[in-house]
């Protein structure tokens, strides 16, 4: 199993309140997470693309975030964890030249990811007026076919749909190196994992909450991509999911961190936006929140398998449950409510006590599917 890290831009109200500069902080606070991560062994960092969505996530402009970064890291790969190829949101000759030319900065690292939107509030900042939201789904689907032959077509033949059309035109410039870049899809929902791999796409799992819901899920994704039509130059045969992460050198101190993190705002949060993931029992509706954790807890969390919080051994033994139920990739979700010191701790300890007992090939799946597919 492989790791990756999960930024979004998270700019809590109350931390606004307290720093004029909060907003500025936390967008160069999570660059240099990254950078870390690269340096601790992380294999993978994805990047939100989200509008309008106040303090959950003010990562709006993710491509120009993943450019700096392709210059500040070395080996790690840097995905969009979406760019939406939604028409009324992003032209999609637009996102392919991003995609391309993300490729050539990276020197190959790039992860295409794609989705359709966190839910009505984003969505309808776009798309005005309509009343279902499964609209996006339709344009999605019209969508994604199209980018390999506009990176691989030396000419891209052009297109004629019912939500954007273009005519004939050489897109620019190529991918760099072999094929094209590895294309994922953003599940918010059970069901979207058997249709990305029926299309060869990784997932990028951030809809699963616990390891028991992880194990059918994947056995639907797994079965689906055995018999994959890919729409791209080859199968990325990848099923990432996020958890939150907390690593402190002792179980105690991780706790503590854990019950002042507010996590309780951001998972809140999370399901004011996300109104078209499935709703868990339990979690209220917005502006009522989550109760504040407690120690009592935090240590419910991790007995359910909700969180990855402990001293290195023990997220060593919390990763190893989503090897065991089948995730090719585990990226950590950061609670930003966590001091950047103690967030930098969680991701040096992870890079030095659980990564190597882990992953221990050297190679990026990606890179050998792509690598292959390129001859």
């Amino acid at each position: 199993m492989e790791f990756g890290l999960f930024v979004q831009g998270y700019v809590p109200a109350a931390r606004a309140k307290a720093d004029p500069e909060a907003e500025h902080k936390a967008l160069i606070e999570e660059t240099e997470y990254v950078i870390q991560a690269d340096k601790s062994g992380f294999k993978y960092a994805w990047a939100s693309e989200h509008h309008f969505l106040e303090e959950y996530s003010h990562l709006s402009a993710n491509d120009v975030f993943l450019g700096y970064l392709a210059h500040a890291t070395d080996r790690i790969h840097l995905g969009s964890g979406i760019f939406n190829p939604l028409a009324p949101v992003n032209h999609p000759v637009k996102v392919a030249e991003k995609v391309a030319m993300l490729d050539h900065l990276s020197q190959g690292r790039f992860e295409f990811g794609s989705g359709r939107g966190a839910g009505s509030h984003e969505i309808l900042g776009f798309m005005p007026g309509i009343t279902d939201m499964n609209h996006t789904k339709e344009i999605w689907e019209e969508t994604i076919c199209e980018f390999p032959k506009m990176w691989l077509q030396d000419e891209y033949v052009g297109f004629q749909g019912k939500h954007w059309s273009l005519p004939p035109r050489k897109i620019l410039p190529k991918p760099y190196g072999k094929a094209h870049p590895a294309m994922w899809y953003a599940a918010g929902s059970p069901s979207s994992y058997a249709m990305a791999g029926k299309k060869g796409l990784g997932v990028l799992g951030f809809s699963v909450q616990k390891v028991s819901d992880m194990e059918w899920v994947v056995e639907s994704y797994k079965n689906a991509v055995k018999e994959a039509e890919p729409i791209g130059g080859f199968v990325n045969d990848n099923v990432m999911v996020t958890s939150t992460a907390i690593c402190a050198e002792t179980h105690e101190k991780a706790v503590e961190i854990a019950v002042g993190g507010g996590l309780n705002y951001l998972q809140s949060l999370l399901f004011r936006y996300h109104d078209t993931f499935p709703r868990p029992e339990g979690i209220p509706e917005w502006p009522e929140l989550l109760p504040e954790y407690t120690a009592e807890i935090v240590e419910l969390l991790i007995a359910e398998e909700l969180m990855i919080c402990g001293d290195p051994d023990e997220v060593f033994r919390q990763c190893k449950r989503w090897e065991q139920a089948g995730a090719d990739q585990l990226s950590f979700g950061l609670p930003i409510g966590v001091s950047p010191e103690d967030t930098m701790t969680t991701i040096k300890l992870i890079g030095e006590h659980v990564i190597p007992k882990i992953d221990t090939d050297p190679v990026h799946r990606t890179t050998r599917f792509r690598d292959a597919a390129g001859g």
